[in-house]
């Protein structure tokens, strides 16, 4: 890359950088330090601010820089990561959304514990909140280090290793001082520049075509490489039945985890009713619908234009090719519209980054405060007592210090792969127990902490013992090889056992169910009667 791109990316990523922090100082200035502005911004936003603001949580890297890749390497295997995030909102906005915002007050413990002995609850909840978080937070990280890496020319370790602490730092500076408004006006600037970013892009390589999207494709498959393959199923997912069982167990983790992801599931308290927060998620729908469909052109655009082989060339797991396409359609390398363009699209994808990561750790540092601290203290009399906010900034710099540590580690995989792993977690440890709570009327404690757990742990031993960690040439340690379990996504085997797990803890528990308190949960996730 030559030093303009250097020079022009750098100063607006400066310049979002800095208008991001001032909305942080000023937030920081007029707001009162009560658990409820620091979790929930007051939940005094519109559902249009919210409908953005999820927008801007849930369109993270991956979906930017990882499913175009993806796309743009696999063709149409890699359109299923674009149906799968986007088909999860159905689930989220017929069966969450409403049922959340009425039950809970700050995190999805809230809603499991108000039926159940709170102790044991909160603390399976926020264990597995916190590891979907970070999970989720290496994703971005590795997503940022791959953007600077092609930013500065080549693959600089140091550069990408600067950058990714350099995040890591930002995101704990955002919520700290800002908490969920700062947050949430961070989320709101960024999708806008993001859906204006994407949408600019789809109309150069649309342009590009004459409109004609048939030509498109068969001009991506051509110099794919893999001519028709490319645009039929089984490229990637289809060469034997391991890779067949690995697709429909990653497209269970996506469709599915959606509904569990603790940072998704806490923007629906950030508005004062259920009403709003339906609201808010037909507003998501919309904006992420659309930006779906134009990640779609954008991946068979860089597929067309660059070639699969020039795409895999600067980044192995397919990470830059938005970047290359935008440089690409602006002139090409050394051009000023080449130049201008893919600044401007560095520069998005690194609000994204910052963007998201920013409400991820928020929602995992209100898990540790909400529910593990506060658990805990409840137990030891002796514990200080150190108000839940403070504990919650203090969570987000340690939470921040290992998603750093272990973005540098998993910084070659791709960022939507990543991303799959977590939705695996979050659909296995979450969503069983979340779903049993609202809708089961015997459900018992027993029953909800064997579910969390009995997803948690499988998901996560099960990814360890995936050729994601050892085995291969692609796996995080490739020099050594305790591979065991053949599929790179658990969520087909973890999934059930969250759900098999929370039915057998429930039906062997001495504890009677307790009815009046389902009664009382159904009331008021039903009408939103006594809703925080």
């Amino acid at each position: 890359m030559n030093h303009g791109h250097q020079t022009l990316a750098l100063l607006l990523f400066s310049a979002f950088v800095a208008t991001t922090l001032a909305i942080t100082t000023w937030v920081s200035r007029n707001r009162h330090g009560s658990a409820e502005e620091f979790y929930v911004g007051g939940r005094l936003f519109s559902p249009m601010e919210n409908g953005f603001a999820i927008a801007g949580d849930y369109m993270s890297a991956a979906s930017f820089l990882g499913i175009s890749g993806l796309i743009a390497l696999f063709g149409y295997d890699g359109m299923l990561y674009s149906v799968g995030f986007l088909v999860a909102w159905l689930l989220v906005l017929f069966l969450v959304a409403e049922l959340v915002r009425n039950c809970g007050r700050f995190t999805l413990a809230d809603v499991i514990a108000a039926r159940m002995r709170e102790r044991p609850v909160r603390i399976a909840a926020g264990t597995s909140s916190v590891t979907v978080s970070v999970l989720y937070l290496v994703a971005q990280m590795v997503g940022a280090g791959s953007l600077v890496g092609l930013l500065l020319g080549g693959s600089s370790g140091a550069a990408q290793t600067w950058t990714v602490i350099g995040v890591g730092a930002l995101m704990v500076i955002y919520v700290t001082l800002g908490g969920m408004r700062a947050t949430t006006w961070i989320q709101i600037v960024k999708a806008v520049l993001l859906m204006a970013g994407a949408l600019t892009l789809s109309v150069l390589v649309l342009v590009r075509f004459q409109g004609d999207f048939n030509q498109l494709l068969t001009t991506a498959a051509d110099r794919s490489g893999h001519g028709k393959d490319f645009l039929a199923p089984g490229l990637k997912y289809g060469g034997n039945w391991t890779a067949r069982l690995d697709f429909i167990s990653l497209g269970l983790a996506l469709v599915l985890g959606t509904a569990g992801l603790p940072h998704i599931l806490s923007r629906f308290y950030t508005v004062p009713t259920a009403r709003a927060a339906r609201r808010s998620v037909v507003w998501a729908i919309g904006l992420i619908g659309s930006f779906y469909l134009m990640t779609i052109v954008l991946g068979f655009g860089a597929a067309a234009i660059l070639g699969s082989d020039r795409v895999r060339a600067s980044n192995a797991a397919g990470n830059t090719a938005v970047p290359l396409l935008s440089l690409d359609l602006g002139g090409g390398d050394g051009s000023a519209g080449g130049t201008v363009l893919f600044a401007v699209v560095a520069a998005i994808a690194f609000a994204t980054i910052l963007a998201v990561v920013a409400g991820i750790t928020l929602a995992s540092s209100a898990s540790v405060a909400h529910d593990l601290y506060a658990s805990l203290r409840s137990r030891s009399k002796r514990a200080k007592q150190y108000s839940e906010v403070a504990v919650a900034r203090v969570a987000a710099g340690g939470i921040g210090v290992v998603a750093i540590a272990l973005g540098l580690l998993a910084r070659d995989l791709n960022v939507a792969f990543l991303v799959g792993l977590a939705f695996a977690v979050a659909a296995s440890a979450n969503l069983p127990v979340l779903l049993y709570s609202l809708f089961w009327r015997g459900f018992t404690t027993r029953g909800a902490v064997w579910s969390v757990y009995g997803g948690l742990v499988p998901a996560v031993l099960l990814v360890i013992v995936s050729p994601v960690v050892s085995g291969s040439p692609e796996s995080l340690f490739p020099g050594a090889d305790f591979q065991f379990f053949p599929l790179q996504n658990p969520g087909l085997l973890s999934i059930p056992l969250g759900f098999l797990a929370g039915w057998l803890g429930t039906v062997t528990s001495s504890e009677p169910p307790d009815e009046a308190k389902h009664a009382e949960t159904e009331v008021r996730s039903l009408t939103g009667a006594g809703a925080a």
